[in-house]
């Protein structure tokens, strides 16, 4: 359970792009299901997810994880926590999110998230 909170510390104090391959399997995965910002959802290899937690640093001036439970099953890790990011805009994103991660030697081999946006404005000129 340790691996998915350093990870989301390591998140918030800005870190992203090759940084974050500490916490990952070399053949790690991230499933996303469908959400306000992504309506189609999302699987991305750890290349992308790098990629993209790069892309995020551009979009956000500071996130928040606030985890409210995590229980384990084996190999799995689930996370039941509020995502707040704030925008360089000013504007402010909260996500209520599910997570379950995979856990292989220590290290994260995939995430599925279920993100439940608040609404906000302008949902869809956010591209992460």
């Amino acid at each position: 359970m340790e691996t998915i909170h350093s990870l989301h510390r390591a998140l918030e104090a800005g870190e992203s792009g090759d940084a974050l391959r500490r916490f990952f399997t070399t053949d790690a995965v991230t499933v996303e299901h469908p959400n306000l910002i992504k309506p189609t959802g999302a699987r991305m290899p750890l290349d992308k997810m790098i990629e993209g937690s790069a892309a995020g640093v551009k979009l956000l001036s500071s996130q928040k994880y606030d985890v409210h439970s995590t229980s384990r099953s084996g190999d799995t890790v689930i996370v039941r926590l509020t995502w707040t990011g704030v925008l360089r805009s000013g504007d402010q994103l909260v996500a209520h999110i599910a997570q379950f991660a995979e856990m292989r030697d220590g290290l994260i081999s995939s995430i599925e998230t279920f993100d439940c946006y608040e609404p906000f404005r302008n949902a869809s000129s956010i591209a992460v």
